[in-house]
């Protein structure tokens, strides 16, 4: 398909309204049979690594310390301790005001550290308040902000104003020095009900100038599944294809196991294409993933599983 210009707010509007129902039980079988994919022990190894690699280290309780951040930035660091030729984890994902905790410890590490913003996980709170939430976090260090949408706004039809909010922490993401904080917005989908909604949001959010679109804060169930995944791999790839600007996905909450995480990169090579099959597009949103990927790993290695102390308890 030849590439356009992105489209201008005022286009917006009439580009949702062109996108295409979604055939549901079409997207289910479609992700169903990807789940049955099996691949042999040496693309295993690869996978697991690269899953590790794509992994966003999260904590997001009421009960986060610093010392837990410090303890999981060190973690991202070094995630087995014993094997330094495992990967490091793509971001350390926190509160705001644990921002330059997780700074201090990474340094100048080729990690990510990112932010929730915006009011999370709800999103319910005064575009002001919005913004210094993301200025206060891009100001302490964070270089990726993950927010939330209005799901308010959007199930009752004000598109624009989600789409203007969008806009608006995109611009708070800007530096003094003319860098930029990479922007992931959250849909929330299970809060919006249909998978026509989830691609609605999806070309909206792309529209509005998101570096990622993320299914979930991890608060709400159902979190990520295959299907919404699958369509969201399926609306980054349409949205190149259009307008020549590459999007990452990232699915958050409920990835808990090696199993889940090889099902959706199989996902990603067969919708989206090798294009996507890197941390810069792809990202895990979890937290105990990350241990069983390092079980994993190291059950490939020596042939046994380890034992429960191996790795720590996030």
């Amino acid at each position: 398909m030849t590439t356009t210009s992105e489209p201008a707010a005022s286009d917006v509007a009439p580009l949702l309204t062109d996108l295409p129902g979604v055939d549901a039980v079409g997207l289910e079988a479609r992700a169903a049979a990807l789940a049955t994919r099996s691949i042999k022990k040496e693309a295993k190894a690869t996978a697991i690594d690269l899953a590790i690699s794509m992994v966003d280290l999260t904590t997001l309780e009421g009960a986060d310390t610093p010392g837990k951040v410090r303890s999981l930035a060190a973690k991202a660091l070094r995630p087995d301790p014993s094997d330094p030729t495992c990967p490091q984890v793509a971001a350390v994902c926190v509160y705001p005001d644990l921002v330059a905790t997780a700074r201090e410890v990474l340094g100048d590490a080729p990690i990510g550290v990112a932010s929730v913003a915006t009011a999370f996980p709800s999103g319910r709170a005064p575009m002001s308040v919005k913004v210094d939430d993301t200025t206060m976090a891009v100001e302490a260090g964070a270089s990726e902000i993950d927010m939330v949408i209005d799901r308010g706004a959007f199930l009752a039809g004000d598109l624009r104003k989600v789409y203007d909010e969008i806009v608006a922490i995109r611009a708070a993401c800007e530096r003094p020095d003319g860098s930029r904080a990479h922007l992931k917005v959250i849909l929330e989908t299970g809060e919006l009900a249909t998978y026509d909604n989830v691609r609605r949001a999806s070309w909206l959010a792309m529209a509005a100038g998101a570096d990622f679109i993320k299914t979930s804060t991890g608060k709400v169930s159902p979190a990520a599944t295959l299907p919404v995944t699958l369509l969201m791999l399926e609306a980054v790839r349409d949205y190149r294809d259009a307008f020549g600007r590459q999007i990452g996905v990232k699915p958050a909450g409920g990835i808990r196991t090696t199993k889940d995480a090889i099902k959706y990169l199989v996902t990603v090579n067969e919708t989206a294409g090798l294009d996507w099959m890197t941390p810069t597009w792809f990202r895990f949103g979890a937290s105990s993933l990350l241990n069983d990927l390092l079980m994993q790993r190291q059950k490939l290695t020596t042939g046994r599983y380890a034992g429960p102390d191996y790795v720590t308890i996030d």
